[in-house]
């Protein structure tokens, strides 16, 4: 059987054989000496589930499975027979018969545990000791862990028939006393609850007759193994082993380990100095020794550590207890992170380099070659960040708890502490995570995601200087190369929801558009305010700038400016979420097969109440209940009922489906089963998916993580893009396409490697002066906060006076000689002319550019020599953008004539040659496409435009915007963290869905991936859900909190093309509907996620629905149907006899209820159709629709219609720069089209309605943009 998730994997006893201590036990007697007397110790017992087997002939077999290595605290009996082999309870594979000598589990390695139980060796005393614990990990070679937990107990020896005595009455011998060490194995770090329940035995074992002791262990060990695992949530599971109550924490989520242990360990045993230097070493996989008197804290520590580091995994040998005897493991060439001994510190310090050596118990970290440790620090914003955070940490308890009451139950008190530990372990959690974002927060920003290339020369450039020794270390270790695959994959765990949620505002703007990398002037004023380079100009720039002086380089786009590192503390003391304890139920008080039948059957009802508790209210303890009730019937062999349980689960949340565990359930299905299995269509379904998925490919994830190198051979066209875009230049394969046939001279087919590197080189020497570059305050108080300078001319005579020009996204300004000034020229929006004049200069002339600005009669003139060809070329391409942008609404058209500036740029300082001009002037994209396409936009679209967005901005190519959804603010206003902003979600191609802040129109998401097929349709219900059907016949479900994809609905059997919901409903039983094209319509409980009512409709396809007052109406090709409530048709409304002769259908419908009207419009008709639905034989008017050869799609906003059209011209509504689609808003009073806007420029494929206020267009691929419409 697969692997079951328990919590105990084995419970080995360790300690010396009889033979052995009886002759200690003579030796003392004779020699009288027992200091540093040491017995080596052995297994004497290995218990292993399965422990309960099926009866045979109504005889229970209750038995240990693993090894009995040598007589247990006792001479031992012949064990009993044990059974023949059957299906096994509270285990994880069948029943084993035959041989005692069972094999123990596979990841216990029973040769290390000895030493590892004794780490200081095993002792004989002569006094009583107390019982110790301390906690193990062992990891294998594939890096899987298996934890455990120690208890050493002392034990009084005696020779003769009572060689094990209990301690009571009195004895002519000398009093000897042996330690036994009972380790307790488990796959999951729950070193708490298994230190409790140690101690829970411990409490037995000191009461118990030794004849009892072994069977006590047994027992012991048996309930353990009925204990599950809690599935990752918020759920935890509780269960009493008397004296104690216990609780098992759930892991958050399936990237996280489950937490169990007091993270606030180490700031018990560090200052935050320490502990940034050690979290430093780990980062840069130093060789790590940890070092404590106590055995316990070691793992403890090491294990708080590595969790600090999350999500960078450690990769590197972790021991975290080295027994005395393994310390030569400390010579190993490699990082590693190890425990050992305090006893061991000078030793370790002496024989061994290169070491990293940590006192826990002082809190002192040194090197084995010196006192101090000589390695670069974490960045000083983040570890300042981080030392603010921690002087907020409330670490002790007492101080929490001490204006409460004294608490009189034992689990009361623990409940309390439970609950202060959660808190506590959550706000480090959220401490050390905010640590490494800000480390690593600018990493995406150099990654390229379609070749997944890391540009790790650029990160460095954008890094202070004093900060690359450390990057340079951290950024070669095998940690950081395993968090880089994880960004490449986009994984949105608990850093990506951070980085994306603690931006500032600045870098959220630039998120929104794709501009080159310049410090904005808000940057520059951040640096001053932080007295980095207060009053310093550069050196390279700062000397060429008139009269600015010789001073130090300063570097300012850093992560060294408090104000861009630290959030505001609403981000970071957001409350855990709030975590349901479910209790099981108490152990059964004989562990016969039958007991364990009950004990399971109860667990199973209880959890049944806990789903119809839950089953309207919350979807995710839903799920985590039926998990746990089909892993219960699973071992109860109720399979039919286990597959049930697993179809609700995944359907519920598809996240913690157990794959593997529903695989072998499926193979293990007897005939008879199966026949049932296919008479119920949800089982036949999971079981036709899981065979499907397991006959699948095993396809490798792509986990490779290139670094950009420049090309030694000549590129093609195709070499090229790729290279281009890998290292971060340009993404566009338009605007690349471009800068080829620049580069080639519209010649050659391939461009010189030799070429690309002095292009690549002028590219980046450009980018890291305007880096460099240092305004003067008196310059930065006239610019915009957002503004960035991105050109500046050498020192030239103007109309204006001698200065340097220098160019921005909005404005050219002049840098006046002498004293540093400014001088607008003009911003781009008001240029009416540029034009190459000459102006005299001694006998001769020379060329100068002048430029003519509106509202002004003076002509701006400036002497560039040599420049003037290429600022007459940028200043004419920057005209164009701004003035398309702004008649455009769409910011993305000057970040283009940025780029296509910047490129002219570096193509000049590459090729140096006379023909250098010609071949720049290629990039001149907009001011070239001005003269073949009329810029002007009407004046009707221009008013009615609010704005445009770029879906595909991350993306190398447009993607065709299939579907539009705005859900409201108040859509997740239950969350903890308080309402949130509306969202725009987009459905673009291949299963990709893009989230914007409607507010701000800035990215949320990038991608969030459900399924590879194309998405039809969206819909937002108030459960904080977005559901989305797609062609493969699945919907699926959107958590907005999470922005994950985590549900799924597998109901329908082909392309889901529709959902709509009855808004008459309360919020909590909103009736939900959808339809798939084969005509099927499945109405749904949206809570429950359940089919209330299946409904067929027989048409050639069924395209989409809606409902009115009740009523569903439904697009079926060449009809549309009203349904009565029984689901059989009403009404009818067919197309028009002249469109039936044509290949055409309904393509979309509006029916409004007061008027008695609906609304309707076909593919590749030009027209729209008015029907009465009291006449539903004709229409009866028709609406032409100018401009249009079809419509797309409709939407009714206030009392209008809007429209979306495909063009007449060109194939597919194709078109070279031109505006041929249209959104039309009709009158339904008047039956006229009011308004025609123009804005895409490709087919309109979607439309949908923000509040009534706007309305969101989205086009295909050639376009591929979204338009905000205002609505009037």
């Amino acid at each position: 059987m697969a692997d079951h998730p328990s919590l105990l994997e084995a419970c080995v006893v360790v300690g010396a054989s009889i033979d052995k201590l009886r002759e200690v036990y003579q030796a003392v007697n004779n020699n009288g000496a027992t200091e540093n007397l040491l017995v080596e110790p052995e297994v004497l017992h290995v218990l292993a589930p399965p422990f309960v087997s099926r009866p045979q002939n109504e005889v229970e077999v209750v038995r240990p499975h693993g090894k009995r290595r040598h007589p247990f605290l006792r001479k031992k009996r012949e064990p009993p027979p044990l059974a023949s082999e059957a299906p096994s309870q509270g285990g994880r594979a069948e029943g084993r018969g035959g041989s005692e000598d069972v094999s123990v589990p596979k990841d216990i390695d029973l040769m290390a545990l000895p030493q590892l139980c004794f780490p200081g060796g095993l002792q004989v005393t002569s006094e009583q000791r107390d019982e110790q614990f301390h906690f193990l990990v062992f990891t294998d070679v594939f890096g899987n862990k298996t934890h455990g937990v120690v208890m050493q107990c002392y034990r009084p020896i005696l020779e003769g028939p009572s060689f094990f005595h209990n301690g009571s009455g009195s004895s002519k011998f000398s009093k000897l006393f042996a330690a036994f060490s009972f380790c307790v194995i488990s796959k999951y770090p729950y070193f708490t609850a298994l230190k409790d329940c140690l101690s829970c035995l411990l409490n037995q074992l000191r009461t118990c007759r030794l004849s009892d002791m072994e069977e006590r262990v047994k027992e012991f060990a048996a309930k353990l193994t009925l204990v599950p695992i809690p599935p990752p949530g918020q759920l935890h599971l509780m269960f009493t082993l008397r004296p104690l109550t216990i609780v098992l924490p759930s892991r958050v989520d399936k990237d996280h380990p489950a937490i169990d242990l007091d993270l606030h360990l180490p700031f018990l045993c560090f200052k935050p100095q320490q502990l940034l230097q050690v979290m430093s070493c780990l980062l840069q996989e130093q060789r790590v020794v940890l070092f404590s008197a106590d055995w316990a804290r070691l793992t403890l520590v090491a294990e708080s550590l590595l969790l600090f580091l999350h999500p960078l995994s450690w990769q590197q040998p972790y021991v975290p207890v080295l027994a005395r005897g393994m310390l030569d493991f400390l010579m190993a060439p490699t990082a590693f992170l190890m425990g050992c001994h305090l006893s061991h510190f000078e030793e370790v310090a002496a024989e061994t380099d290169d070491l990293i050596l940590i006192n826990i118990d002082n809190g002192s970290v040194s090197s084995s070659c010196s006192d101090t440790v000589d390695l670069p620090h974490i960045p000083p914003a983040a570890a300042d960040c981080f030392t603010q955070r921690c002087q907020s940490l409330q670490i002790h308890f007492d101080l929490d708890q001490c204006h409460r009451a004294s608490c009189t139950d034992i689990n009361e008190q623990r409940a309390q502490r439970r609950a202060w530990q959660h808190n506590l372990n959550y706000d480090i959690q959220r401490i050390t995570l905010e640590l490494i974002v800000n480390i690593f927060r600018d990493v995406s920003s150099h990654l390229n995601y379609e070749h997944r290339v890391f540009n790790s020369a650029e990160f460095l450039k954008s890094r202070e200087p004093a900060e690359h020794i450390f990057y340079k270390k951290v950024l070669e270790t095998h940690i950081f190369h395993s968090f880089l695959k994880d960004r490449l994959n986009r994984k949105m765990d608990n850093y990506a929801r951070m980085e994306l949620s603690t931006r500032s505002e600045m870098q959220k703007m630039k998120a929104m558009v794709e501009v080159p990398r310049r410090p904005t002037m808000q940057e520059i004023q951040a640096r001053r305010k932080s007295s980095i380079t207060e009053n310093r100009l550069n050196k390279r720039l700062g000397m060429s700038l008139p009269n600015l002086g010789d001073d130090q380089t300063a570097n300012f786009q850093r992560n060294t400016l408090l104000t861009r590192i630290i959030v505001s503390d609403p981000a970071l003391r957001t409350a855990p979420k709030p975590v349901k304890v479910f209790k099981l139920p108490d152990f059964p008080a004989s562990l016969s097969f039958h007991s364990v039948q009950s004990y399971y059957s109860e667990l199973i009802q209880l959890l049944g109440k806990a789903i119809f508790s839950v089953q309207n209210e919350n979807s995710t303890l839903l799920a985590r209940f039926y998990y746990l009730r089909g892993f219960t019937n699973m071992l109860c062999s109720r399979r039919l009922d286990a597959l049930s349980d697993f179809q609700n689960l995944y359907k519920t949340d598809t996240a913690i489906f157990p794959t593997q565990l529903v695989m072998w359930l499926v193979d293990s299905l007897r005939q008879d089963e199966r026949h049932q299995a296919d008479r119920r269509p949800e089982l036949k379904r999971l079981i036709l998916k899981v065979k499907t998925e397991n006959e699948k490919p095993l396809v490798q994830p792509d986990d490779h993580v290139k670094k950009f190198e420049l090309p030694r051979n000549p590129m093609h066209q195709d070499e090229f893009v790729r290279c281009v875009q890998e290292c971060g230049i340009v993404k566009d394969v338009a605007t690349i396409h471009r800068l080829f046939d620049t580069l080639t001279h519209g010649q050659s087919e391939q461009v010189d490697a030799e070429l690309f590197r002095d292009f690549y080189n002028f590219w980046k020497q450009t980018e890291a002066e305007a880096q460099d570059v240092n305004l003067p305050t008196e310059v930065i108080e006239h610019l915009d906060n957002s503004e960035c300078v991105y050109k500046l001319s050498s020192c030239v005579k103007t109309s204006h006076g001698v200065g340097k020009i220098a160019m921005t996204q909005k404005r050219l300004f002049l840098l006046t000689e002498g004293r540093p000034g400014y001088l607008e020229i003009t911003r781009f929006r008001d240029i009416q002319e540029v034009k190459i004049s000459s102006a005299p200069f001694l006998l001769g002339r020379i060329p100068s550019l002048r430029i003519q600005t509106s509202g002004r009669s003076e002509v701006f003139e400036a002497n560039l020599k040599t420049e003037t060809e290429l600022w007459n070329l940028v200043v004419k391409e920057m005209c164009a953008g701004r003035k398309m942008a702004d008649q455009h609404k769409d910011p993305q058209y000057m970040t283009q004539a940025l780029t296509n500036v910047l490129l002219m740029d570096a193509v000049m300082g590459c090729l140096q040659t006379h023909r250098s001009i010609i071949a720049a002037s290629k990039l001149a994209y907009f001011d070239k496409i001005k003269h073949e396409v009329p810029m002007m936009v009407p004046k009707t679209t221009s008013e009615t435009l609010k704005h445009k967005i770029n879906p595909s901005l991350d993306l190398a190519e447009p993607q065709t915007v299939h579907v539009l959804l705005y859900t409201p603010g108040q859509l997740s206003c239950n969350d903890s963290e308080g309402e949130m902003n509306p969202k725009l979600w987009v459905a673009l191609s291949g299963g990709k869905v893009v989230v914007f802040d409607a507010a701000s129109w800035s990215m949320l998401q990038d991608c969030i991936q459900v399924g590879e097929s194309q998405l039809n349709c969206m819909l937002g219900l108030v459960q904080e859900q977005v559901w989305i059907g797609s062609q493969d016949s699945v919907i699926y479900i959107i958590d907005t909190h999470s922005m994950s994809c985590n549900k799924q609905l597998t109901e329908h059997r082909h392309e889901v093309t529709g959902l709509t919901v009855d808004t008459r409903g309360q919020h909590n039983s909103q009736q939900t509907y959808s339809c798939s094209c084969d005509g099927t319509i499945l109405q749904w409980d949206s809570a429950s996620l359940k089919v209330k009512r299946q409904l067929h409709l027989s048409c050639d396809r069924l395209s989409s629905l809606q409902i009115h007052d009740g009523t569903l109406w439904c697009c079926c090709g060449d009809s549309i149907v009203e349904l009565k409530k029984s689901g059989t048709p009403q009404r009818r409304m067919v197309l028009p006899d002249d469109l039936l002769s044509m290949p055409s259908s309904f393509s979309s419908f509006i029916v409004i209820p007061e008027r008695g009207q609906m609304w309707t419009g076909c593919a590749d008709s030009e027209e729209l159709c008015l029907w009465h639905t009291n006449n539903h034989r004709c229409p009866s008017k028709r609406i032409s629709l100018p401009g249009s050869s079809g419509v797309t799609c409709m939407i009714r906003v206030k009392d209008q219609i809007w429209v979306g059209c495909r063009g007449r011209s060109g194939a597919e509504g194709q078109c070279d720069g031109q505006l041929r689609s249209q959104v039309l808003v009709v009158d339904p009073e008047s039956h006229t089209v009011a308004k025609e806007l123009q804005a895409h420029s490709d087919c309109i494929q979607t439309l949908c309605s923000a509040e009534d206020r706007y309305i969101l267009s989205g086009s295909a691929r050639r376009d591929g943009k979204i338009a905000i419409w205002k609505v009037e």
